[in-house]
């Protein structure tokens, strides 16, 4: 009993009125957790099926696309249609399922988000899956820019763009996804001029956030279009720019009064060209997360910047082993130091994409087109702007049925990492098997999360009465043939 007094006030606030069984807690919490997207749904019967999708997507071994759903709970074959119909329903609506998946994680991480002056931190970045389908929507060919031997230079797939919030616990910290969608590859109408930089600021400001953050991106979202977007709603960028890149000192004072505008843009500089003022860098200890006595030199000057049109704070890094780069940062209270530790947090989302596509499957996804026009490798933006409007509704049908896959992968990803952020201890405690980097002091992965979910899930349905509509629900879909537990529907068969 002491213990799971321990386990719980290890969250926000506390979730139950009593103290349940040891097993029981991280599916309490899971269900508790998934109750507050039930605004998301239009039928009581939708929300039961996401929270069985939810459920499979954590327990499923393998990543064989809804069949794989199937078989993670043991639903009978029939079920495998329902899934189906449930994708590309519109009885799940995308946009409130995740505005209220911000929201949940904003109270569930409430003491676990890492805040830099009182702003969350949010991570960007964009994503490439490959997809072979020829009856695909969106598939394009894609250029990798990646040093990695394992990845082609030129692919088919969805070109996607993603946004998480950073979380730390235990030192260690994980980016939370928040949520991902298409953003290349259909051109609706040849009058549509946004880019992915328009896009990205859209996914961002319909997330409706109740405060300021503080985005981290990389290199490509140094431009004007995504800068003026934040700042116009009180949000601010850190990110890195390039070293061929250039700026401006203010321009002088004059005391003579000329006609015309006043100059605004001073002396132009090249930004590359300050790493030959060796003298005026100083030298200090690297911040980034996970380097510890690694030494770097850096400086810091404020100057104009051109494509925003005001002043920016630049600061010059040159590591002793990651090599010279130059930030950007359009607050100019934060520190030099507080600038290169926000920015060495921009790869966890690069972890995070690498958990969410080989062990949740939240791109895992082959639906198809059947009255689709089959496309051919090497082509690049399908554009039905001259297509019937039918044809034009089954491709928005199709590409919402592949965002609702992408967007409820990254809920059950982030439900994971919520219970190993919040349930360290439980997890580990039912975790029935062997790893060589078991570290309990430490959250676990999702990988590990999801094999205690699985070891408890039996136990979880036979002895809480908290699912007793979820087995309600599943007691009419389950195959006693697939399904290793059935006898814990014993009881609900009649309903």
């Amino acid at each position: 009993m002491s213990d799971s007094i321990h386990m719980l006030t290890d969250i926000a606030r506390p979730f139950f009125n009593f103290f349940p069984n040891r097993s029981h807690l991280p599916w309490l919490a899971w269900l508790r957790a998934v109750d507050t997207l039930r605004p998301a749904c239009a039928r009581n019967t939708t929300f039961l099926w996401l929270t069985v999708v939810l459920a499979a997507l954590c327990l499923r071994p393998d990543l064989g696309g809804v069949t794989s759903l199937v078989r993670a709970l043991g639903l009978s074959p029939a079920s495998y249609h329902c899934l189906l119909h449930f994708f590309h329903s519109d009885a799940l609506n995308l946009d409130p399922l995740t505005r209220c998946w911000r929201a949940t994680l904003e109270r569930l991480l409430a003491r676990r988000l890492v805040r830099v002056k009182g702003r969350p931190i949010l991570l960007v970045d964009g994503l490439k899956r490959g997809k072979e389908g020829r009856k695909m929507p969106a598939v394009k060919c894609l250029h990798q820019e990646s040093g990695s031997n394992a990845k082609a230079d030129f692919i088919m797939g969805h070109s996607l763009q993603a946004v998480a919030v950073l979380a730390q616990a235990a030192g260690v910290c994980m980016a939370v996804p928040l949520a991902a969608r298409i953003h290349e590859g259909i051109g609706w109408s040849n009058r549509d001029r946004r880019t992915l930089l328009d896009k990205m600021g859209a996914l961002i400001l319909g997330l409706q956030w109740s405060e300021p953050v503080i985005v981290v991106a990389d290199a490509y979202y140094a431009a004007e279009k995504f800068a003026r977007t934040l700042l116009a709603n009180n949000h601010h960028l850190v990110t890195r720019v390039k070293t061929t890149a250039v700026a401006y000192f203010p321009a002088p004072p004059t005391l003579l009064k000329k006609r015309g505008r006043r100059k605004v843009y001073g002396h132009k500089t090249k930004l590359r060209s300050w790493f030959g003022y060796r003298q005026e860098f100083r030298l200090a200890p690297s911040p980034v997360y996970g380097e510890k006595g690694v030494p770097l030199r850096f400086y810091s000057h404020d100057l104009l910047w051109r494509q925003l049109g005001r002043v920016v704070r630049f600061v010059w890094v040159d590591h002793s082993t990651r090599g010279q780069m130059v930030l950007l940062c359009t607050d100019l209270t934060l520190e030099p130091m507080e600038i290169l530790r926000l920015y060495g947090w921009r790869f966890k989302i690069e972890v995070s994409f690498k958990s969410a596509i080989h062990t949740v499957g939240a791109y895992a996804y082959h639906f198809w087109m059947q009255d689709m026009t089959p496309i051919r490798r090497g082509s690049g933006k399908q554009h039905v702007h001259r297509k019937s409007e039918i044809y034009r509704q089954h491709l928005r049908r199709k590409l919402a049925a592949y965002q609702r896959h992408i967007q409820l992968g990254l809920i059950a990803q982030g439900l994971m990492q919520c219970l190993a952020l919040n349930f360290r201890r439980v997890i580990w405690s039912n975790f029935h098997t062997y790893i060589r980097t078991a570290a309990p002091q430490k959250p676990p992965s999702e990988w590990v999360v999801a094999q205690a979910l699985r070891h408890t899930w039996p136990q979880f349905l036979r002895g809480c009465p908290q699912c007793l509509n979820l087995k309600n629900f599943l007691a009419s879909r389950i195959c006693p043939r697939f399904c290793k537990y059935s006898e814990v529907f014993n009881l609900d068969a009649p309903a």
